[in-house]
């Protein structure tokens, strides 16, 4: 955790406060203390259970989606609390655990306990988000999806995948979010279904564009980081 931590029980309870500004403020506050370089902490997992218990609060909604039509718009708490259970869940998927295990063996999880509690608790989290799948607001029906990919990736959640697919198609049809579809789209691909017949002229541009970056990068890593390039390599 960043920092020592004493302000985060204080500032978790203001996320529920009835006042929007204030909130927001709490909410990020609050979520900063347990992000930093794609680390699970020892307070990530009460926190994300914090998060998904309060998802359906009264406080969350009260106001998120009624505001001021003079206000400027902003992105509702849910919305962010979903965006960070995303966050965290991508942190701990299968290919970050993938990953951790080439680099320092098969006892990585064993040793990297926070995450594995993570990993343990995707069901309860998953269950939480799901009934976010059918919101009324559509962002909050994308932040849903994009966080609940991750966290489907738990063997007790095979059932639900084939159903997620009938929210990414539905995502893709409408959302022109790029974080959001680019996810979508590699889970996709990654589970083997085709995407050629959902994917649009920026897609198309944004995947062709990520492919000349890792080239440009690999190829930078293969000259020994001196490959001549007169910028910093693309990452």
């Amino acid at each position: 955790m960043r920092g020592t931590g004493e302000s985060l029980p204080t500032a978790l309870a203001r996320i529920l406060n009835p006042d929007p500004v204030v909130r927001a403020a709490a909410t990020d506050n609050a979520l900063r203390e347990v992000t930093h370089q794609n680390t699970i902490y020892e307070a990530t997992v009460p926190v994300a259970l914090y998060v998904a218990a309060i998802l359906n609060h009264p406080a969350i909604a009260a106001d998120d989606f009624g505001h001021d039509a003079d206000m400027p718009p902003h992105r509702p708490t849910l919305v962010r609390l979903l965006k960070w259970l995303s966050d965290t869940a991508y942190d701990a998927d299968d290919e970050c655990a993938a990953i951790g295990e080439r680099h320092f063996g098969k006892g990585f999880l064993d040793e990297y306990g926070e995450m594995r509690e993570f990993r343990d608790l995707r069901p309860a989290i998953f269950s939480a988000v799901h009934p976010l799948l059918s919101h009324d607001n559509a962002d909050v029906r994308d932040a849903a999806l994009v966080a609940a990919i991750p966290l489907a990736e738990h063997p007790v959640l095979t059932a639900h995948r084939v159903e997620l697919v009938g929210h990414a198609r539905r995502l893709l049809a409408t959302s022109t979010d790029r974080y959001n579809r680019d996810r979508v789209l590699d889970a996709m691909k990654a589970r083997g279904h085709g995407t050629s017949d959902l994917e649009n002229a920026d897609d198309i541009a944004a995947r062709e564009r990520y492919a000349r970056l890792r080239a440009e990068r690999d190829s930078w890593w293969a000259a020994d980081g001196t490959g001549g390039y007169s910028e910093d390599p693309p990452f």
